[in-house]
């Protein structure tokens, strides 16, 4: 098996188009690995996510089905 990287930036009509080595015999099968590298995002950035998340309704809605699953157990006490 042979591994060949390469690091391409997405265009802006989100098509790569793959060149294979010419050593590469004809009908081999080749694997082809997506890999999307996310952008570094700053601590600030973070800050304000976390405080604009009791706005975001499917966060919220997670939050009380979280809730209520351990509702039973807090009931319970020590």
């Amino acid at each position: 098996m042979e591994t060949i990287k390469q690091t391409v930036k997405v265009p802006e009509n989100h098509e790569l188009k793959i060149k294979i080595p010419s050593h590469i015999p004809a009908n081999e099968e080749a694997e082809i690995v997506l890999r999307i590298k996310k952008k570094k995002v700053t601590f600030k950035a973070k800050i304000s996510e976390l405080k604009n998340s009791k706005f975001d309704k499917m966060f919220l809605e997670d939050l009380q089905d979280t809730m209520g699953d351990f509702k039973a157990i807090d009931a319970e006490g020590l």
